[in-house]
């Protein structure tokens, strides 16, 4: 009995998390709104509908024994219980600690936003008291807090109804299961198309024995009667004896295939009538399946709303760590989209107004002196483009973006040389914002700096069709455009052959397939190339790139080369093939956990022969084709190891940190404070430093300080590694010149390791 006891509440812990993400998301909805509105009626309403949420959701809580999180519920119902009677008022502390504690209840259900800046630490119940007498209300007087990142709330009030309710929950696992079984029947109407087809080319042979039957039919007659006519003459005729047994035999085998006839005339008859109902069949199937597969898809759109419910809090959470005030504008929230982009799109949503408040928007200062509106505004907008896509809009009314410091940073980085960025034009130069690793922030911090946000934007949209762009206007505000799909398109790809072997290429990434005559190819810089619009595209061998050994014949001038053009990431490249065989639906399926990522494969398909195709990764394609043609930058050669000193006081932090950096194959030395750090800078030289703030005798800051003032070692990156993580402190960092701010409470090595990459 208790062992079924485990099982139901495990089963109830499932559906609680459901429910209680939404009692928490509700909740975080109505503390944002309620610090932005200066109404007291609305104000009351909002504290009455965060009540009822914070109610229901310790009822839940009690149902599955979760004491922590019904605890929490009972302090938020005492907290607004107060609100409601005038006995609290509301003020920026007493918001942040509702905040804190919705994220313990968050982390304790599960629920928790894995996406929201930094872990929020649950306020101690001390703290909270605090600030609930602090919050008391000496008088009546109605309360208007409008703090930094402050949103204009589009959230439909929701109606009560009566009788049953027209929605069921379900869970998305089965949805996704419903799904992959519907997409099952691509592969089945290819398998009914291939049988059809080989049905026909039966038919078509008995038409055609038929037809030779019919040609030959007068010959046969006519040696018939000549027999009936001769009987016996055969035998006066002097012939090898296998032929005197055998020409006998010929009027009973005409006489056989006479009779026959009519039987091979049924058959086709057969054949007609079961390639006609199989054709009609297969109509049907196909009708079925489409419909079937777009009512299944249908389940699975959900409102971008969905996923725009999480941003205010978000924007608040940014705006208060950067010091900013920024109000958030939301449109276009009820258009419905495929549950699937919007879980592909969360991340690189969030990175673009990370990037919006973190780079676009100034401190108020700034924007006094520039006589703007202290509160900045960011709008996220979403409109259909046309029938079956949709425009994401991420604007900010900032200082734009500075399109000489992005070509200087892609020329350090190598991405470009100095003589083509001084070639570009300002859209060529601004696209490349979306290249790994250029950013034009002056510090990396926990925040942004790294380079990897708008590049994570762009590969994520072109991964499901889509595109991204940016404009900016400088001292106006930055502008990134995303087109996506309203739907993931059933996938599509070109059949195409080298040597033996056949692959699969994603159509959506084919730009355009061409059959070239041998002059039309020109070389340059050692590479071949071919002319498409008046630009010069690189081509190379497929066979080449995937490593399948080319066949030695010898050319024929006059033979057409077909060749695929691909496009990725804003490039083209042109790949030669043997043959292009056909452009049809197909059902893409991964490799397996065993194989998680195989350079080249992107997965692989079924044909309806039954034949199992790969199906080729286009990115990894172009990544693989620039590094054959022997174009990988000369950085990439074998070079001295780059040296780092690490200042730092405490034993273990300083030996993890060494261990780390040399681990990734940096030469490491070390030092016990900033002092000691300093006259090892005198002494030898150092491609970095990394060190702490707080330390004896000369702190972290202080070394920054004098490295930057000294003339030798002032181009030196320095990385603050701290516990330190306040606005404030990072501020300070930024003022003695750090080009790193690693808090130590969001410290793993693969922060460290991208800042240092990215430095030197």
């Amino acid at each position: 009995m208790a062992a079924k006891d485990e099982e139901f509440l495990k089963k109830l812990l499932v559906t609680f998390s459901v429910e209680a993400e939404e009692h928490i998301n509700a909740i975080s909805a109505g503390l944002v709104e309620l610090e932005k509105v200066s109404s007291r009626e609305r104000q009351m309403e909002i504290i009455e509908i965060v009540f009822r949420e914070a109610h229901s959701l310790k009822g839940a809580a009690r149902a599955v024994k979760m004491a922590k999180v019904e605890a929490i519920c009972q302090t938020l119902e005492t907290i607004f219980s107060g609100l409601k009677a005038q006995e609290v008022a509301l003020s920026p502390d007493l918001f942040d600690r509702l905040h804190q504690m919705l994220a313990a209840a968050g982390a304790e259900t599960g629920t928790v936003n894995q996406s929201r800046l930094a872990e929020t630490p649950e306020p101690p119940e001390a703290s909270l008291r605090t600030a609930i007498q602090q919050s008391s209300l000496p008088s009546r007087e109605a309360t208007d807090v409008r703090p930094a990142g402050s949103v204009t709330s589009l959230r439909p009030v929701a109606e009560k109804r009566s009788g049953l309710p027209d929605t069921v929950r379900v869970s998305t696992l089965k949805i996704d299961s419903l799904l992959r079984q519907a997409e099952e029947l691509i592969s089945s109407k290819a398998a009914g198309a291939h049988r059809l087809a080989e049905l026909r080319e039966v038919n078509a042979t008995v038409s055609l024995w038929e037809k030779e039957w019919r040609k030959m039919r007068p010959e046969a007659r006519a040696i018939r009667r000549s027999f009936e006519r001769d009987d016996g003459a055969v035998g006066q005729i002097s012939l090898p004896e296998r032929q005197e047994k055998t020409l006998p035999r010929i009027p009973s085998l005409l006489a056989f295939l006479e009779r026959n006839e009519t039987a091979l005339q049924s058959i086709k008859s057969q054949l007609t009538s079961v390639a006609q109902h199989l054709q009609s069949d297969h109509r049907a199937l196909d009708r079925r399946a489409e419909e079937l597969l777009n009512e299944v898809k249908g389940v699975s759109m959900l409102p971008f709303s969905t996923l725009l419910m999480l941003f205010p809090k978000l924007v608040r959470d940014l705006c208060r760590d950067c010091g900013k005030d920024a109000e958030l504008a939301i449109e276009g929230g009820d258009i419905e989209t495929d549950r699937r982009i919007l879980e592909e799109m969360k991340d690189p949503l969030i990175h673009l107004v990370r990037n919006c408040v973190d780079h676009g928007i100034e401190h108020p200062k700034e924007r006094e002196q520039r006589q703007k509106p202290l509160t900045a505004t960011l709008r996220v907008a979403i409109s259909p483009k046309s029938r079956d896509k949709v425009e994401i809009v991420v604007s900010d009314d900032g200082a734009g973006i500075d399109v000489q410091k992005v070509q200087a940073t892609a020329v350090k980085l190598g991405l470009v040389s100095q003589d083509d960025a001084q070639k570009m034009d300002e859209q060529e130069a601004l696209s490349l914002v979306f290249q790994s690793g250029v950013s034009t922030s002056p510090m990396i911090t926990d925040v942004s700096g790294r380079g990897l946000g708008l590049a994570i934007v762009r590969e994520k949209a072109e991964k499901l069709g889509g595109a991204v762009s940016v404009e900016t206007r400088p001292g106006i505000g930055t502008t990134f455009r995303v087109i996506l799909p309203l739907r993931l398109a059933t996938f599509r790809g070109i059949l195409v052959r080298v040597g033996d072997h056949f692959f699969v290429l994603p159509t959506m990434h084919v730009q355009r397939v061409l059959r070239l005559c041998r002059d039309e190819i020109k070389s340059a810089e050692n590479r071949e190339t071919l002319q498409i619009s008046g630009q010069a595209v690189s081509l190379v061998r497929l066979g080449q790139v995937l490593g399948i050994a080319e066949r030695s014949l010898a050319p024929d001038p006059k033979r057409k080369i077909p060749v695929v053009v691909l496009a990725w990431a804003g490039e083209q490249l042109a790949f030669v093939v043997d043959e292009i065989l056909s452009d049809q639906e197909v059902l893409v399926k991964g490799l397996g956990k065993q194989l998680p990522h195989v350079r080249n494969f992107a997965g692989a398909t079924i044909l309806g022969t039954g034949k199992v195709l790969p199906v080729l990764n286009v990115a990894d394609l172009v990544r693989s084709a620039v590094r054959t043609a022997g174009a990988a930058p000369a950085h990439e050669a074998e070079e001295k190891p780059k040296s780092v000193l690490v200042a730092e006081d405490s034993i273990t932090a300083r030996t993890l940190l060494k261990n780390i950096l040399e681990s990734a194959g940096y030469s490491v030395k070390t030092a016990v404070d900033g002092a000691e750090a300093l006259a090892a800078l005198g002494r030898e030289d150092f491609d970095l430093v990394v060190s702490d703030v707080d330390m004896p005798r000369m702190s972290g800051l202080d070394l920054a300080a004098k490295i930057r003032a000294d003339k030798k070692l002032s181009k030196l990156p320095v990385v603050l590694v701290t516990a330190l993580e306040s606005r404030e402190d990072r501020e300070r960092g930024i003022d003695v010149g750090a080009n790193a701010y690693i808090v130590k409470s969001s410290f793993d090595q693969s922060n460290l390791l991208e800042a240092v990459r990215r430095l030197i």
